[in-house]
């Protein structure tokens, strides 16, 4: 700790917050009036780099003087004294986080643009060197996402396609099974025997296995024509 009063800790810390405050509006400055990251400042005028440092330290500072606050206003002996400084400190500490992270987000956008501005020298210098070979690489990708387009509508026909004869094979099973029943109604009426009743029966069993076997074949027709055009 400083040693300082509250009070005197409180005033440093508004000092603070003005430098940092001020720092980070003449960075935004900077930011919108500079037309590239390599631009040198004028004569006299500090360059990005030394502001940001500037402003770091400032709030690291701030840092030291709201933790120190917030162990001087407990201190208070009368609670309404207790309760305004709870208030001012909680105030400080509200626009020293609100800074940082200000802060925070300028050094993103920085580093976003050294980026993207290192990835133009990058695709440059690769263009100067041997133009051909980009181009042939835009092409290149062309080519494979047609390719991709091309495999996507067939294999989106195939699925329909299986869709359709799964469909055909439920309505014929719903058929047969009505079918069966109306004629199991007959011959029950009729008072067939036993024997044709199971043959008929077995001949239902026969059916339904070969709608089973035409859906299986139709399902693996559809994964194998996937496959294929992947």
């Amino acid at each position: 700790m400083s040693g300082g009063t509250l009070s005197d800790v409180y005033q440093q810390a508004r000092v603070s917050l003005f430098k940092v405050r001020d720092g980070l509006e003449r960075l935004e400055r900077l930011e919108c009036s500079t037309s590239s990251s390599s631009s040198s400042p004028r004569d006299g005028t500090l360059s990005g780099s030394e502001i940001t440092q500037s402003v770091k330290r400032d709030l690291g500072q701030l840092q030291k003087y709201s933790e120190e606050l917030d162990q001087l206003w407990r201190l208070q002996l009368q609670k309404s004294q207790r309760d305004l400084w709870k208030r001012k400190v909680e105030q400080v500490l509200e626009e020293a986080d609100s800074l940082r992270l200000g802060l925070e987000k300028y050094l993103g956008r920085q580093h976003r643009r050294q980026i993207e501005a290192q990835e133009r020298a990058d695709l440059f210098r690769r263009m100067n060197g041997d133009s051909a070979q980009v181009l042939q690489i835009f092409d290149d990708e062309q080519q494979a996402m047609r390719s991709l387009q091309r495999s996507s509508n067939m294999l989106e026909e195939a699925m329909a396609a299986g869709v359709a004869v799964l469909s055909k094979y439920s309505v014929q099973r719903d058929r047969l099974k009505s079918a069966q029943r109306k004629a199991l109604d007959i011959l029950t009426t009729v008072g067939l025997s036993n024997a044709v009743l199971r043959v008929i029966e077995k001949r239902h069993r026969i059916d339904k296995w070969i709608s089973y076997t035409g859906m299986i074949v139709t399902i693996v027709v559809v994964i194998a024509v996937w496959m294929w055009v992947r």
